[in-house]
């Protein structure tokens, strides 16, 4: 935690004093806003992408081992098979194989492209989801989940139909920005919103109003309602 607070105190004075590229600085809002949003929207260090390294390579790696981590940790102590925290582990690992079989996808989202790398986004990557997302599995080592097998596999069953449905949601939305939204969803003409945001030009140096389409159908239009 307080390595994370420091990193995007480093990345405000970066962004500042010496940014990767044009669209950094302040946003004329005060310290506290620069410092939660952020002062540069791709930075780098000694040639490294920080958003991509720690959102992807750390944040999401460890997320992936923490989870077999901890099942064979609950091994150790109990000397058994906890069958919740190894299945819950799995699934975890399974939705992040998931994750970066997509990642294309996930850098091309609206929240990589928007959002400047500060306490917002890097301290969430840093120390957000390291320490929550995998609070459940850490919490089982100490006290075992109690379920069989049975049990225990109905609600893996339950996780993986989540992570399948994820990931074909995700794909019918990465056919659909791929196609400019003409393409069929479940036999039917794509629906679509035609949104707009506004990003500064690399080359330009000027801010430049773009379109985004947001899939109104399938299981993007279920979830929109």
């Amino acid at each position: 935690n307080i390595f994370g607070l420091a990193f995007c105190l480093l990345l405000y004075v970066k962004g500042l004093r010496s940014p990767s590229g044009p669209d950094a600085g302040t946003s004329g809002h005060g310290f506290i806003f620069d410092y939660y949003w952020g002062t540069e929207l791709y930075p780098r260090l000694f040639g490294v992408d920080v958003k991509k390294f720690v959102n992807c390579r750390f944040s999401m790696t460890y997320w992936q081992l923490a989870g077999i981590s901890f099942a064979a940790a609950s091994y150790y102590k109990h000397g058994r098979v906890d069958p919740g925290v190894l299945l819950c582990a799995i699934s975890q690992y399974l939705y992040l194989v998931k994750f970066y079989i997509w990642e294309i996808g996930y850098m091309r989202s609206i929240d990589i492209i928007i959002d400047r790398a500060g306490f917002y986004e890097t301290w969430g990557c840093l120390v957000w989801v390291p320490s929550v997302y995998t609070l459940h599995t850490r919490a089982a080592v100490g006290i075992p989940s109690g379920l069989g097998w049975v049990g225990a596999t109905f609600i893996f069953v339950i996780g993986l139909a989540g992570v399948g449905l994820n990931f074909w949601a995700d794909h019918q939305r990465q056919m659909f920005r791929e196609s400019e939204g003409k393409m069929k969803v479940w036999g039917k003409k794509a629906e679509f919103i035609e949104a707009t945001y506004t990003a500064k030009n690399a080359e330009t140096n000027k801010m430049e109003t773009h379109k985004s389409l947001l899939l109104a159908s399938g299981w993007g239009g279920l979830a929109r309602h």
